[in-house]
């Protein structure tokens, strides 16, 4: 069984921010905690849920956020004034998490999916050795070509952010659409009141594309253990610059996984066929390097 609990905190604007976690019922020392990073427009609570559920089934205890302007959080819906506000809100929440007394010494992985995985790789950048490994799941390294406006569309519209930054009015195809690959999955996002549906904001989409084209230039950076999952038919997120993250990343534990015929949304877009192997290979990824002891960076290097 497991013992879900959802709390607010505030961030440093003064905006109420939604959490949860998910725990085994029996008090059993879990493997490791692992730190949920949603995809844009998307919530913890409700479409991260079975992700939280299999993990804590396999012997972790799981924490997440809605990020402001996101789900259940305060703020305007689907609007992202400055991602590296939305960073500095999850690496405050989760940091806090894990600095408390009971959590001294468990591993700490994090666990992004597409707007997500851009925010794991720049919670890694900003505290390079608190972290232990992280799970990209079709992270946002690039926007897919299919998904993004003209170039000439984009320079125009990156002008009027400066004086329209709220207005839903980039062109896009629809996400859902072209994301999860069930259509109840679909219908389920759809009627899920707390994800974002409109066209994204002008600021919003702005600080994807500026966030995106920064981790693609530096991709060579990314030091953690980690392993990067794609569906080889994405059309949201370029499966590409994935496979280019393992190539040319700096780290010396990293693993690749491209999967045939499947979509973006690998963590419950997919059949129930295909959601057994993407959480097979994750879960057995996290076995191996789940240790009942952190190892604290000052003896990592010993």
């Amino acid at each position: 069984m497991v013992k879900y609990e959802e709390d607010y905190v505030l961030n440093s604007r003064g905006k109420k921010l939604f959490t949860c976690s998910w725990k085994p019922e029996e008090q059993q020392e879990p493997k490791a905690m692992i730190f949920l990073c949603h995809g844009y427009g998307m919530e913890s609570s409700i479409t991260m849920n079975s992700t939280a559920i299999r993990l804590v089934n396999a012997g972790f205890v799981v924490y997440g956020i809605d990020y402001e302007g996101h789900g259940k959080s305060g703020g305007l819906n689907g609007y992202i004034q400055n991602f590296n506000h939305l960073v500095d809100d999850v690496s405050s929440h989760f940091s806090s998490i894990c600095e408390k007394e009971e959590n001294k010494g468990k591993m700490r992985f994090l666990m992004g999916e597409s707007m997500g995985g851009a925010v794991v790789l720049l919670l890694a950048r900003k505290k390079p050795e608190f972290w232990d490994g992280a799970v990209l799941v079709a992270p946002m390294c690039k926007l897919a070509e299919e998904i993004k406006p003209h170039p000439m569309v984009i320079k125009f519209l990156t002008k009027l952010t400066r004086v329209i930054p709220t207005w839903k009015i980039v062109p896009s195809n629809d996400i859902i659409d072209v994301a999860f690959k069930e259509s109840h999955i679909r219908k389920q996002v759809r009627e899920n009141e707390y994800c974002y549906k409109g066209r994204p904001r002008l600021k919003t989409a702005h600080q994807l594309l500026t966030t995106s084209l920064d981790l693609e230039k530096n991709l060579h950076q990314v030091e953690m253990p980690f392993i990067v999952l794609h569906g080889e038919d994405d059309k949201v997120t370029d499966k590409d610059v994935s496979k280019l993250l393992y190539e040319v990343s700096s780290s010396s534990d990293k693993t690749f996984k491209l999967y045939p015929n499947m979509w973006h949304g690998l963590l419950y877009g997919e059949s129930p066929q295909n959601l057994e192997i993407v959480f097979g290979d994750i879960i057995g990824w996290l076995n191996e390097r789940a240790t009942n002891q952190r190892i604290e960076p000052e003896l990592k290097h010993l």
